[in-house]
């Protein structure tokens, strides 16, 4: 039987005390007759000797600390109560304003972001000039971030906290998300074993579409190479995926490693957020190595099963053609 802490420790103060009391009060008299008994059969012999063992002020005092100390544990227990109180309400009330604003920014805002989108197609064939069709061009694009973003809102708020029981082929997952960042200018590789399962259901699916988007939206070489890697053990699955692009700012990083934003730092978008919290909520890890030669992202997650096969590591080698004129939607990080 598993003993569940938070049965005694969300009880009343005055209940905590008095069951504290009672229980001190009947230990002190059998702590003392032990002790008494202990030290009448080995000093003396007989009942008189126990009976001179066991005197009844070793017996006040001892029912005299327990109610000082039952006093001192209601002081301390009633402190504590009314702070995890007060920090259960603002927890509450900043949970509701996080719902508030993520409902008002994924409906309203984007209703009026579909509008603008609208009213942008239609002067698309009614505006002359260079300069006029780039405006419109920078307004489509800006609207269309701002809609990503809202998308990666929702899937972060309908991510569940409960911690994942069922599995996911991770080698089948990446290469999904692989094929959908195909593209001119784009070179794809991923070497894994045949198959590798993880503790993990499948919104893990979201943040490694994100790693593979990050890998080639943002990355401004002529040839995007991607290479990603999977290796399973016993007791860990990690997805390695590396690009050769300009790699993550290190305030970006920084945010990440604090976990807080602030004026002066903060993450140009939500993307890596998302990575981050969906992959802890599947019970996962997320490290980011940025060099010379590119950004290198690590996913790590609990294995799950021994029927996968030994990374022999059966590549899979997927390249598109490298053309110089790649044309790949800049999307929202």
């Amino acid at each position: 039987m598993k003993f569940d802490s938070a049965y005694l420790f969300d009880r009343p103060p005055r209940t905590l005390a008095v069951a504290y009391l009672c229980l001190g009060a009947l230990f002190v008299p059998l702590g003392d007759f032990a002790v008494a008994f202990a030290v009448g059969t080995t000093g003396m012999t007989g009942t008189t000797g126990l009976i001179d063992a066991w005197t009844p002020v070793r017996l006040v005092g001892g029912w005299l600390f327990v109610g000082v100390s039952s006093l001192l544990l209601y002081g301390v227990a009633a402190h504590h109560r009314r702070r995890a109180v007060s920090a259960r309400r603002k927890l509450e009330t900043s949970n509701q304003q996080i719902q508030v604003l993520s409902r008002v920014f994924r409906h309203n805002v984007r209703n009026d972001l579909n509008i603008i989108q609208g009213y942008t197609d239609l002067l698309v064939d009614r505006v002359d000039g260079e300069r006029s069709q780039e405006c419109l061009e920078t307004i489509r694009q800006t609207t269309d971030n701002v809609v990503a973003i809202s998308e990666k809102l929702r899937v972060i708020e309908d991510a569940s906290p409960d911690p994942p029981t069922g599995r996911i082929d991770l080698v089948e997952t990446v290469r999904e998300a692989a094929a959908e960042v195909d593209g001119d200018g784009v070179c794809v590789s991923v070497e894994a074993p045949s198959v590798a399962w993880i503790c993990a259901d499948r919104s893990v699916e979201y943040p490694i579409r994100e790693v593979f988007e990050n890998a080639v939206t943002h990355n401004d070489e002529v040839t995007c190479e991607v290479v990603a890697r999977i290796e399973a053990t016993e007791t860990t699955t990690c997805l390695e995926v590396s690009d050769n692009g300009p790699g993550i700012p290190d305030d970006e990083r920084a945010v990440l490693r604090a976990e807080e934003e602030t004026p002066l730092s903060h993450a140009s978008s939500i993307g890596l957020w998302l990575v981050k919290w969906m992959c802890e909520t599947q019970g996962g890890t997320v490290g980011f190595e940025t060099t010379d030669d590119g950004t290198t992202v690590r996913l790590r997650f609990e294995s799950a099963g021994t029927d996968a096969s030994p990374p022999d590591h059966d590549t899979e080698r997927r390249r598109v053609a490298t053309d110089t004129d790649r044309s790949i939607s800049r999307r929202a990080r």
